[in-house]
This record gives C-alpha cells, sequence and structure tokens, in this order.
C-alpha cells in the first residue's frame, strides 16, 4: 500500500502522467453508462424496441437482455465515425503524450458535437441556452455540453416516441378488431389479447418486422 502511495506521489513526470491516465481510465468507466445512453443513439434505439415488444404484447420475449444487446451493438455500429474522430483526434494523441487532457477534451467534444446537433431540435437547444442565459452561439462548438446533452436527451425522446407510435398503430388495429368480433359473438369472458397475440405475431413475421424496424433506425440517423 505504501509503495502504491509514494507511486502515485512521486515528482516523476512519467509517473504523473501514468497516473493522471489511470485515474482518467477509471473516471470514463464508471460515467460510461451515462455517457452511452445520453450522447449516442442508444436512447432512440432501446426505446423503439421497448415499442416494438409492448405492441406486440409478448411480455418477456425477446428478453432485457436481447434488447439490450441489440441496442447497444447497433449504438456501436451507428456510432463508429463518430468514435473513430475521437479515437483519432483525441484519444491517440494523448496517450502518445502529444496533446495535453485539456486539449483532449475540446478535441473530442468536437465529433461529438457535431453528431448530436444533427439531431437536435432548436427548439430544445433554445430551452436549455435561454435557462442558462447564454448567448446565440455562432457555431455549435460554442455550445457548451451541459447545454447539448439535455437537449439532445429530450429531442431523441420525441424522436423515439413518434417511431414507437406508429408502430404502435397497425397491432392497435388488430387488438380492436379481434376485441369487436369477440364481443358481437358473446364471447366476452374470453381475454381479446388471447386470440389477438398470435395474429399480431403471424402479422409481425409476414412483414419481416424486425427487418423493417432495424431499417427505420439506420435511416432515422
Amino acid at each position: 500500500m505504501n509503495d502504491v502511495v509514494q507511486y502515485l506521489n512521486s515528482s516523476n513526470p512519467e509517473t504523473v502522467t501514468t497516473s493522471v491516465k489511470l485515474l482518467l481510465l477509471l473516471t470514463v468507466l464508471s460515467i460510461a453508462p451515462g455517457i452511452i445512453i445520453l450522447t449516442t443513439c442508444f436512447t432512440r434505439i432501446i426505446i423503439v424496441l421497448s415499442f416494438v415488444r409492448t405492441s406486440i404484447g409478448t411480455q418477456g420475449i425477446p428478453p432485457n437482455q436481447v434488447l439490450l444487446g441489440l441496442a447497444m451493438f447497433l449504438t456501436f455500429f451507428i456510432m463508429a465515425p463518430t468514435f473513430h474522430e475521437v479515437n483519432k483526434q483525441a484519444l491517440t494523441p494523448l496517450f502518445d503524450n502529444k496533446i495535453t487532457l485539456e486539449q483532449a477534451y475540446d478535441r473530442a467534444s468536437v465529433p461529438v458535437k457535431q453528431y448530436m446537433s444533427k439531431h437536435t431540435r432548436q427548439k430544445d437547444l433554445e430551452l436549455f441556452m435561454g435557462y442558462s442565459g447564454l448567448k446565440k452561439p455562432k457555431t455549435i462548438n460554442d455550445v457548451p455540453l451541459t447545454t447539448l446533452v439535455p437537449a439532445y436527451a429530450i429531442s431523441e425522446l420525441k424522436s423515439a416516441f413518434q417511431m414507437g407510435f406508429m408502430i404502435f398503430i397497425p397491432f392497435l388495429v388488430i387488438d380492436m378488431v379481434v376485441a369487436s368480433v369477440l364481443m358481437s359473438m358473446g364471447m366476452m369472458m374470453l381475454p381479446p389479447v388471447m386470440i389477438s397475440l398470435p395474429f399480431k405475431i403471424l402479422l409481425f413475421i409476414m412483414v419481416d418486422g424486425w427487418y423493417l424496424v432495424v431499417k427505420s433506425l439506420l435511416e432515422s440517423f
């Protein structure tokens, strides 16, 4: 333990740099879930996939682990160009000791801001900028991340719910038709969900639902 303390308190520049990198890595790993959820397309994807499962009415099928895994890999696929720019402009020079930590942060924020600005509604951004008392920025790089991230998050929520609503409509029609038929036949004690579920699954299979949902998600970005 004493060796670790002496190592961290060393005045050797290389030792201090390594300690800072280790601390930075641990910090990033601790807040990684929040970063992935609020600064990437993960929010929209997982909400839309959850809407699909809820609209079909299959309860826990697919399981949460499957939906989360699919959403995670779709996020990595869509965000690959942005992650590549962050690694190229910020992480690699930082680890090669060519730039400082502050410069790395500034460089890493540029591609992230450019991505989020493409999917952030101006109305949402103006809401947080007005509340913060910020002046109108000349470029998106002048907007602080503390303002851009919540604006991007609520924009993604709206987009996800709009897509979820469109997914709900055909399955809702099936539920209404089945319920009307059962009532007209006097079978009021039979749960309509029990009868409509196979028809909804059949419809989803016939139109190749997962392909269409994933295609719509990819094209929305």
